[in-house]
């Protein structure tokens, strides 16, 4: 379902009770930080975009699972007050995949100057399509789109990938190096992902305890592709 209807839906521009309740509901999905100097329109439209993406990812496959909802609620806690406004547009958005480009354009947008939360909800979208234990190639194709539209590079999106879809495991891949690099250059580029993704690291930067699972789970492929290499290289 497109933009324009999905407003239209929820009473965006009429003032419906939707809109303070996502207004609301920012903080509570682990955003708050966004909300800081913009105004309560950019907020909503914040928020329902990434609800929609989500929820839009979740059909990308042609089947719209339970699992993949109880991702979306595990990353994104949601008081239950609030759970039937989310469900609504959650169910509204999940229709189809139709207009899930401008939902990433608008985030893009409004997070043009923080690539470090247009991080945080790609990684949220990957966990939501992990759930279900299938990586579906649409899933791949949508994600990768996504990713452009947020401004990763291909290298930036397979490192990213690496994380959380195993494929014929290339630790290299998941370290988002070449397999040419030094023994030093490794060492020191594993060792800053690791300060980048450990858990006390996020806690720093206001991120809910959700997104710090995703980081526990990042941070153990992180040690298993180094540790491989290592192990390899000392043959």
């Amino acid at each position: 379902m497109p933009w324009k209807t999905i407003m239209q839906a929820i009473g965006f521009g009429d003032g419906g009770s939707m809109r303070a309740a996502l207004e609301m509901l920012l903080g509570n999905l682990g955003l708050e930080r966004f909300r800081r100097g913009r105004s309560q329109r950019n907020s909503v439209a914040f928020t329902i975009a990434v609800i929609s993406l989500c929820a839009k990812l979740s059909k990308a496959d042609g089947v719209s699972t339970y699992l993949e909802a109880k991702a979306f609620e595990e990353i994104f806690h949601v008081p239950p007050e609030e759970r039937p406004n989310v469900e609504r547009l959650y169910d509204l958005a999940k229709q189809d995949v139709t207009g899930y480009d401008a939902y990433a354009d608008k985030i893009a947008r409004l997070l043009a100057d923080e690539p470090q939360l247009k991080r945080d909800v790609l990684e949220a979208l990957f966990h939501i399509a992990a759930a279900d234990g299938i990586f579906h190639g649409a899933e791949d194709l949508y994600l990768a789109d996504v990713a452009r539209r947020f401004g990763f590079s291909d290298a930036e999106y397979r490192a990213i990938r690496a994380l959380f879809v195993r494929d014929a495991d290339d630790p290299y891949s998941i370290l988002g190096v070449s397999p040419d690099i030094s023994d030093e250059e490794l060492k020191a580029h594993y060792r800053r992902l690791v300060r980048e993704h450990h858990p006390d690291t996020l806690i720093a930067r206001g991120v809910p305890e959700e997104f710090v699972d995703i980081a526990n789970r990042k941070l153990a492929a992180l040690n298993a592709a180094y540790d491989q290499i290592v192990k390899e290289r000392a043959l």
